[in-house]
C-alpha cells in the first residue's frame, strides 16, 4: 500500500520502518528531515508537508508529540485534512485528548490510535495498540498495526483508544513511583540492588517497568525510550478528563506534581525514569 508517515522521533521512526521491511511504499514527514534520514535511506520518500503526505497516500499514520501538534498536522494549513479524506484512512498513534480524536474523527476517516511499550516496544514492533474509531476502518488497517505491535485491541468509538492509553499511563505514572522509591529504600538498606530486582522482580512486583528501566536507573542511562515532558503532558490530559468527569484520583494528581518537578529540575527530554534523579536531588 501507499502509507504516508507523519514523526519520526524516538518510537516513530523504528515503527515507520517496520512498514517498510513489511514492503509498502512510504512517504514520510517530519518537522526535523535529518530524524528521517535512515527512511529516506532505505527508500522512503520525502514530502514537504503533512498535505503532501496525504495526497500521496492510502494510509496515513501520525506520532507527534503534543496536542496542538495534532491539529496542526490534520486540521492546519497544509494539514491532512487540506490534502483530500475521500478514501483515506487517518491513523493517529499519539497520546492526545479523546475530544480532539473525536473532532479529527469528524472530518476524516480516523482511528485514534496510541502504544505503550516504549521505544523497546517500537523497535521490536512488540507494541500494544489502544485502537478507537469506525470499526470497519479499523478492519482494513489491522494488518498494517499488526507489522507495528503484538497486542492490538479495538475498544470502541472515537476517543476510546486515548481513554485507554490515559488509564495505562495511570498505571504508569504509580509504578514508576514506587520502583524508584524501592530502589532508594534498598540502597539505603545498604542492599545490592541488581541483587534486589532479581528476587523482586519475579515476584508480585514484576513489571515492564522493573524489567525495562530500574536496570536503566542503576545503569545511570536516562536517555529517552519516552519523554519526560511527555509523560507530563498525558497525566496533564489525564487530570483534564478526571475534571470533565468530576473524579478526584490523588495518585494521579501525586505523579503529576512529581513529574512536574522532574521538568523543573531540567530532566524534560529524559526518559520517565528521571523521575528518580528529581527523588533523590
Amino acid at each position: 500500500m501507499n502509507i504516508g508517515w507523519i514523526g519520526t522521533g524516538v518510537m516513530g521512526v523504528s515503527m515507520a520502518g517496520h512498514l517498510l521491511t513489511a514492503g509498502h511504499r512510504v512517504t514520510v514527514f517530519s518537522r526535523t528531515k535529518s530524524k528521517a534520514q535512515s527512511l529516506l535511506d532505505r527508500g522512503a520518500v520525502w514530502a514537504e508537508s503533512p498535505r503532501a503526505v496525504a495526497e500521496a497516500s492510502e494510509v496515513v499514520f501520525t506520532m507527534v508529540g503534543f496536542p496542538q501538534d495534532v491539529r496542526e498536522v490534520y486540521l492546519g494549513r497544509s494539514g491532512v485534512v487540506e490534502g483530500g479524506s475521500a478514501g483515506k484512512i487517518c491513523v493517529d498513534m499519539t497520546t492526545t485528548s479523546p475530544p480532539l480524536a473525536k473532532e479529527i474523527a469528524g472530518r476524516v476517516t480516523a482511528l485514534d490510535a496510541p502504544v505503550s511499550g516504549g521505544d523497546v516496544g517500537a523497535r521490536n514492533a512488540t507494541l500494544s495498540i489502544m485502537v478507537g474509531g469506525d470499526r470497519a476502518a479499523f478492519e482494513r488497517v489491522l494488518p498494517l498495526l499488526e507489522c507495528l505491535g503484538k497486542t492490538i485491541v479495538y475498544q470502541g468509538p472515537a476517543g476510546a483508544g486515548q481513554h485507554t492509553k490515559l488509564a495505562n499511563q495511570i498505571v504508569i505514572a504509580g509504578t514508576m513511583i514506587g520502583v524508584c522509591e524501592a530502589l532508594i529504600y534498598g540502597k539505603a538498606a545498604g542492599l545490592d540492588l541488581e541483587t534486589m530486582l532479581r528476587s523482586i522482580r519475579p515476584g508480585a512486583a514484576g513489571c515492564w517497568t522493573l524489567e525495562n528501566l530500574a536496570p536503566r536507573i542503576l545503569a545511570g542511562n536516562f536517555d529517552p525510550g519516552f519523554y519526560v515532558e511527555h509523560f507530563l503532558k498525558d497525566l496533564g490530559i489525564a487530570l483534564e478528563e478526571c475534571r470533565r468527569m468530576g473524579l478526584h484520583l490523588p495518585g494521579l494528581e501525586l505523579a503529576h506534581d512529581l513529574y512536574r518537578r522532574t521538568v523543573e529540575l531540567g530532566h524534560g527530554k529524559k526518559g520517565t525514569h528521571a523521575l528518580f534523579l528529581a527523588l533523590t536531588a
